[in-house]
């Protein structure tokens, strides 16, 4: 079976067994997919930069089992019974087990995939498996906006105009919020129009920033467009030290949320809401997604990725 793996001379895309996860606990049986659809994520563009190496990349990834059923695929592997999971925080459990297909353990960049059946988000109507990579990181800035908290006639600015950032702006207006982005890039800017996100403020004033910049200066601008008393989400990751602007924090008093990955809100699984956006819009995927590459070129889809003036966005690769 082909897959793309992270080797001494860069991406490439080598023959290896079938990528196969344990069953879960509890017993949870495991689905073979057939991968249609594999994100290229920024931290996966990083750890290939970094050297990382030694399993199938990719935790991005949605396929159809062979009974004709498409699934996106919740790939983060987690015990079930420990509080944080009961209390549907799979993203924080405790147990050693924890982690995610795709990061330091075999993911979806392949032709096929078994992952445990609790994993499975079957897709809606509406939405094609081809786009449901998608789903992933749309979970990720569900996620994110809906730690915000976000109260009637709170506005909200995004900083960043990444996939993250698109699809929390889309994320915000899909739970009734209007959203404005900063973006660097002229696509990007393209992009957050057709989402529907206006341009940011000069002013600022904004009850709720979302960062998802990943970067000190992004963070600094989150703190100048917040509002004294406002919240900033983190939906950026900071490998080390979370740069946070001392001064513009302190005078304004501003509260700062964390968010990683996904979980449950009020029994919802984050993925199935995610899945339900795409599926009720179908022009995000139009928007977001500006390349599609075969298997077998996955060195220049990654080169591609990693090139964001080059008009990328998102880069998804077809089995």
């Amino acid at each position: 079976m082909r897959a793309v793996r992270n080797t001494d001379q860069g991406i490439l895309v080598t023959e290896v067994g079938e990528a196969a996860e344990p069953e879960a606990p509890g017993g949870v049986p495991g689905t073979r997919l057939a991968v249609a659809s594999a994100g290229i994520c920024g931290t996966d563009v990083n750890f290939a930069a970094g050297g990382v190496q030694g399993y199938t990349y990719g935790h991005e990834f949605a396929g159809t089992a062979a009974d004709g059923r498409s699934y996106a695929v919740e790939p983060t592997v987690h015990c079930g019974a420990c509080a944080q999971c009961r209390a549907g925080h799979i993203q924080r459990c405790a147990a050693p087990e924890h982690g995610t297909l795709g990061i330091f353990r075999d993911g979806g960049m392949c032709e096929a995939v078994t992952v445990p059946e609790d994993m499975l988000v079957p897709l809606p109507a509406g939405l094609d498996v081809r786009d449901a990579c998608l789903v992933e990181p749309a979970a990720v800035a569900w996620h994110g906006v809906r730690r915000a908290a976000l109260a009637p006639g709170e506005r909200l600015a995004v900083v960043g105009g990444g996939s993250i950032g698109l699809l929390a702006a889309a994320s915000a207006r899909q739970l009734g919020s209007e959203a404005d982005i900063e973006v660097r890039h002229k696509h990007q800017r393209v992009a957050a129009e057709r989402l529907g996100a206006g341009e940011v403020e000069a002013e600022g004033g904004y009850d709720v920033v979302i960062d998802a910049a990943g970067s000190a200066a992004g963070l600094a601008r989150c703190a100048e467009l917040a509002r004294p008393g406002g919240r900033v989400v983190l939906l950026g990751v900071y490998q080390d030290t979370v740069p946070l602007p001392g001064i513009p924090g302190l005078v304004k008093e501003l509260t700062y949320v964390h968010a990683m990955a996904y979980g449950r809100h009020d029994g919802v699984r984050d993925f199935e809401a995610a899945a339900a956006l795409l599926a009720g819009d179908p022009g995000i995927a139009k928007a977001l997604i500006t390349h599609r590459f075969p298997l077998d070129e996955a060195a220049e889809a990654f080169r591609v990725a990693a090139d964001r003036a080059a008009g990328s966005l998102k880069v998804v690769l077809h089995p």
